[in-house]
């Protein structure tokens, strides 16, 4: 082994991992795309020259490798609560009412309020600071295995910057982009192979996929959102805190997260966010409220399978008219 080779496959390799935290999470790149391929382009060279130095962290095995047979079935350590929707504003106040009332307060509750993406509920799973499994929601307490296909993701972080917790379990949202969604589409009808309805069926069907190189042939993308199981760490007071240092160890969030403050807040957030709805490159069907102290979260608890704490107010569905072009009739057997 070459130890020049060596320190430049270790320089590239951390190169390459910043400015996808640049570009990925703080969306703010320090190199133009065509550098960013020539660092990967030149990292892929020398480990093809030494093989000995590739190993299962580096940026150039996210491009897919061997298919798996079948999608193992993983327990979640902490069940992924489904949430109760809110369709009105009324819907909204009764929710807030009921918080208040079991927090037995007259106050105005601080919420954290968030864009509902719509796309495919993950749960990411670090030990020491290394991206170790990633499986799906499932029925919320048993999921299947997708490590194979998420580690393809480059806003994905295999490995999280700074001190890191022995156990740091996260849910994340994929999803999939409009833009690349319709260039994707667009590439398959050249190719005369089917198509996708929206950007939530392609993510979905995606990440279950056995071949991994298929899934990184998909312009997939994170936001992550929430805590599962966790060692080592205590999470700060609140859950915009804790959004903060997932950020930190190079964790994308939603930018569009901010505080409310009691149901105005909500209200004045949800059409906010309604009226930019049409401009997001993402689609989003709703807003989502959390109770923002851990404290008072802990104290309301969970009904069924979702959380007191939590709501999602979701917007109206999109209208679209139709016209009826032709109609063929067929005489059936009976």
């Amino acid at each position: 082994m070459s130890t020049r080779a060596a320190a430049r496959v270790r320089e590239l390799r951390s190169a390459i991992e910043h400015h996808n935290y640049r570009y990925h999470v703080l969306d703010d790149p320090e190199v133009s795309d065509a550098e960013y391929d020539r660092l990967l382009r030149e990292l892929k060279a020398l480990e093809d020259q030494h093989p000995d130095l590739i190993t299962p962290d580096s940026p150039t095995q996210r491009v897919g490798a061997t298919p798996v047979s079948e999608l193992d079935e993983v327990i979640h350590a902490k069940p992924m609560l489904s949430l109760e929707n809110a369709f009105s504003e009324e819907d909204l106040l009764s929710f807030d009412r009921r918080v208040r009332e079991r927090l037995e307060s007259d106050e105005q509750i601080e919420y954290a309020a968030e864009p509902k993406l719509d796309g495919l509920a993950v749960s990411f799973r670090y030990e020491s600071g290394r991206l170790v499994q990633a499986a799906t929601r499932g029925d919320g307490l048993r999921g299947e295995d997708v490590t194979h296909n998420v580690r393809t993701i480059k806003a994905v972080p295999i490995d999280l910057r700074g001190k890191a917790p022995a156990l740091l379990e996260v849910r994340g949202e994929v999803f999939m982009p409009i833009a690349g969604f319709k260039a994707m589409n667009e590439r398959a009808l050249t190719r005369g192979e089917k198509t996708f309805v929206n950007p939530r069926n392609a993510a979905a069907g995606g990440i279950r996929q056995l071949d991994p190189r298929l899934a990184a042939s998909r312009p997939f993308d994170v936001f992550f959102y929430g805590l599962g199981e966790t060692q080592g760490w205590t999470p700060p007071p609140r859950h915009t805190d804790t959004l903060q240092q997932l950020r930190e160890w190079g964790l994308k969030t939603s930018p569009l997260t901010k505080t409310a403050r009691g149901v105005e807040g909500c209200l004045a957030y949800y059409r906010d966010i309604g009226e930019r709805r049409a401009s997001l490159p993402y689609e989003i069907d709703g807003v989502v409220y959390k109770v923002n102290r851990y404290v008072q979260q802990r104290e309301l608890g969970f009904v069924a399978r979702a959380p007191r704490w939590a709501i999602a107010h979701k917007f109206p569905a999109h209208e679209e008219n139709t016209t009826v072009k032709d109609v063929e009739f067929q005489v059936g057997r009976t």
